[in-house]
């Protein structure tokens, strides 16, 4: 398989790659370790300064 051959079969996969990529951010998200911190990140908009 040549540079180019790959190239064109990776391209065609884009579509998988950025499903893998979204998948992974939200398993990152919903994650119990980072629970508390996006829920803090997540009320910056209520405080009151």
């Amino acid at each position: 398989m040549s540079l180019q051959e790959f190239y064109e079969w990776a391209r065609s996969l884009w579509t998988v790659w950025i499903f893998v990529v979204f998948i992974g951010i939200v398993a990152w998200s919903f994650w119990p370790k980072n629970k508390a911190k996006l829920e803090e990140y997540g009320n910056i908009p209520l405080k009151d300064d």
